[in-house]
């Protein structure tokens, strides 16, 4: 057939049926008129299997947050999904259930989920241009508790599935059931969920005392929380609240003969921000509740209705102490690095520029048009601006963790000095350079293989070559003395050039190795000579669990936070044993590392423990300082306990600027010495615990030990030395600490001040 009779064929196949349509039977009507109907009926029941289960419904209003106990049993924090408190129908003042009731759905007692009446006038009205929704309060409901499931897109896919939702609701719920849970579900802005709590946030005082007033003011919100904001658009506001009111009068719900007094009364508002409590362990909960969520979706639980209740190894009772020094220690710190930087930041105008640069306000003064030098200077122009940003950026950080050396299990976890101020946590996110606490691995490959800490090195100039064509230079604050000096004392008086010459008998491989294999395990570490000196950033969990290991022998054991999770009545899901031992370090070799770093708290870098906090106990650890000064770290080990700080800034070009507060042992020391001084005197840990091995030192290593102990100089030795500012080649080589023999201590040192003492001032010579 011609393909030009194609169109003529087609015609007449059609004719009869255009017929038909001109024509209609009522059978026809009858089916056309039933067909949509029926495509909706049946589209929604594919649907129902989308929408929200009667199981997940039944406990929506339940809501029983995971709750977080210590090892000793004191709650250390709740994941509530919002920021509410549940309260009853009963507890909240009438006038809320009746403007809510009046202005968003007056016919909510006579439904079953859908009203049809104001569903067909919403039709009506959207077809005639006058868009309107027609949904009821259980349908809002549905929405409030199912944002996902459902969603708020304005198709026909997703009002299908809030009715479907909506029809289960009532199904399953007493009406005054879906009153309260909707008036405890709300949001009110501000991180204000519920009525309670927008109570409190905006007058001060619980649901149960509002008066009609406040009642249609928050009911007013419900319209558009921001347009209608009360703090910001007050007249808005009060033009809503006011047609509340008038609902509620023809609604029956208030004497009209008040409406008009009403309605010209001013909206007076007492505003405060309810904030959540952090809790005692705000950084710790915070890693744990991104564990428990995994968790509960493999085991099918939610954590925010189910009741969990997570039996954490956290001790609250050093927990709380562990705070209390980051607090204390940390504010002192701040007045040094406030008065530093007053003077500093002037003298900075490269730095001060950089930071101007990179700030919020910069970034959008460019991106809205405005040239960048005339942003920049207008913002350098602007004081207030300039101090706010210069208190951001010199504010001190401090982090601090301890753990159980023979289980793994966390013991105190202290993320940053203020949760609520600075969230971002100092223990597992923060990568810093070690420095000097780095050194051990370096001491402890060498035992591996063989050597002793009687074994000497040359105190002379080091020169390594490097695969870029660099000669990397490494020193020490006093001058080579050309005299061997035994590799005890290269690491209790952190010497760098024994410690790289040590390094480059080893290899950086193999100290990696060691390092990975004791703890060091998530930060990648960057296999070059510096890596002896601390140069690969690290985080302070990864450091205090490979210090861990030493104090466990040379066994590494996973860091662990959980033991238990229980349902609410106390039956148990699922409980944690000890992760698998890993031998990173034989017990000869491990014993005789911390057995080095025993002279390191009694004669060495770190002997403030002894001199300072009275510390009697078997203990072992290492100081760090960076270049500069710009981290300052400290570890310390007992048999039961192992702690470590960091103390520095946010940003790593900002430093402490002093040479004597800068270091380890004066910065996060003193952190380490409260918290362990609170354990000992406590009882938490045992004084009478003492290391011990598997592979005792033989014969010659105790003798030497002990001869060296006869001879050893009284614990007074000088601080960790200023570092010397130079441009060192890269890889850049931490901060030297302190020289192979202790220099002579200084006629006065200010000692670390207590909590509450001003620094003493220098005594007048004579």
């Amino acid at each position: 057939m011609p393909f030009s009779d194609l169109p003529a064929r087609a015609a007449r196949r059609l004719a009869p049926l255009l017929a038909r349509l001109r024509r209609p039977t009522r059978r026809g009507v009858a089916l056309a008129v039933a067909a949509g109907p029926a495509a909706i009926l049946l589209y929604s029941l594919i649907l129902i299997p989308f929408t929200p289960g009667i199981r997940d419904i039944r406990k929506a209003r339940l809501e029983q947050p995971a709750r977080v106990l210590s090892a000793d049993g004191k709650e250390l924090a709740v994941f509530k999904w919002a920021n509410r408190e549940w309260v009853g129908l009963a507890q909240m003042a009438p006038s809320v259930k009746a403007a809510l009731i009046a202005t968003e759905d007056h016919r909510f007692y006579e439904h079953h989920g859908i009203d049809v009446y104001r569903l067909g006038g919403a039709v009506l009205r959207t077809f005639s241009g006058d868009r309107q929704g027609g949904s009821t309060l259980t349908q809002q409901l549905a929405r409030n508790l199912y944002p996902d499931e459902i969603g708020r897109a304005p198709t026909l896919t997703r009002k299908l599935k809030e009715a479907i939702t909506a029809l289960k609701i009532e199904a399953v719920y007493s009406k005054d059931e879906i009153l309260e849970t909707y008036l405890n579900t709300v949001p009110f802005l501000y991180n204000a969920w519920g009525i309670e709590m927008a109570a409190r946030t905006y007058f001060d005082k619980p649901a149960r005392s509002l008066d009609v007033l406040e009642s249609a003011t928050l009911v007013g919100m419900l319209k558009g929380n921001s347009y209608y904001n009360p703090v910001q658009n007050p007249e808005r506001a009060v033009a809503r609240r006011n047609i509340v009111l008038a609902q509620m009068a023809r609604r029956g719900e208030l004497d009209p003969a008040r409406l008009e007094a009403l309605q010209k009364k001013p909206l007076r508002i007492d505003f405060e921000r309810q904030l959540e409590s952090p809790g005692p362990a705000p950084h710790f909960a915070q890693q744990l509740r991104r564990w428990l969520i995994a968790w509960a979706d493999r085991r099918g639980y939610n954590i925010y209705t189910d009741g969990l209740v997570v039996r954490s190894t956290l001790d609250s009772r050093l927990q709380a102490q562990a705070t209390q020094a980051v607090v204390r220690r940390g504010k002192q710190l701040q007045g040094l690095a406030d008065e530093a930087w007053r003077k500093g930041w002037g003298a900075s105008p490269a730095l001060v520029e950089a930071f101007i640069r990179e700030s919020k306000p910069y970034r959008a003064a460019v991106a809205a048009g405005e040239a960048p030098d005339a942003a920049l200077k207008r913002l350098a122009a602007d004081p207030a601006f300039i101090d706010a940003l210069r208190r951001d950026k010199t504010r001190v950080q401090v982090g601090f963790m301890a753990l159980d050396p023979r289980t793994g299990q966390v013991r105190a976890w202290v993320g940053s000095r203020d949760f609520v101020q600075d969230p971002f946590d100092h223990v597992q996110q923060a990568r810093r350079q070690p420095g000097s606490t780095f050194k051990p691995f370096v001491y402890g490959a060498a035992f591996a293989r063989g050597m002793t800490p009687a074994d000497t090195l040359v105190d002379q100039e080091v020169e390594i070559p490097l695969p870029n064509g660099e000669v990397w230079r490494p020193s020490d604050e006093a001058a080579p003395s050309g005299q061997p000096v035994s590799l005890r004392d290269g690491l209790v008086y952190s010497r760098n050039r024994i410690t790289a010459q040590l390094m480059n008998d080893v290899g950086p491989a193999r100290v990696a190795k060691l390092a990975r294999a004791m703890g060091v395990r998530q930060s990648p570490l960057e296999e070059v000579p510096s890596l002896a000196l601390g140069t690969s950033p690290v985080t302070l969990r990864e450091m205090v669990g490979a210090y861990g290991t030493i104090a466990n022998g040379g066994v590494y054991l996973e860091p662990q936070l959980v033991t238990r999770v229980e349902d609410k009545d106390g039956n148990l899901l699922e409980a944690f044993a000890t992760s698998e031992p890993e031998e990173a370090l034989a017990p000869g070799p491990a014993y005789t590392l911390l057995d080095v770093m025993r002279g390191v708290v009694d004669r060495g870098t770190g002997s403030a423990i002894r001199r300072q906090f009275g510390l009697r106990a078997d203990l072992a650890g290492k100081t760090g300082t960076t270049q500069d000064n710009t981290d300052g770290w400290f570890i310390l080990m007992h048999p039961q306990l192992v702690g470590g700080a960091w103390v520095g800034f946010n940003d790593n070009r900002v430093t402490l600027r002093s040479d004597y507060w800068g270091q380890g042992a004066r910065s996060a020391l003193p952190v380490v010495g409260d918290a362990f001084h609170y354990a000992l005197a406590n009882r938490l840990i045992d004084a009478k615990a003492r290391f011990v091995s598997t592979e005792e030192p033989g014969l010659l290593e105790r003798g030497w030990s002990w001869v060296k102990g006869l001879f050893a100089p009284a614990p007074e030795p000088a601080p960790e030395p200023a570092p010397r500012r130079r441009k060192a080649p890269p890889p850049a080589a931490p901060t030297p600490e302190t020289p192979a023999q202790p220099p002579a201590a200084p006629a006065w040192q200010p000692p670390v001040p207590g909590p509450d003492e001003p620094v003493p001032p220098a005594p007048s010579k004579p």
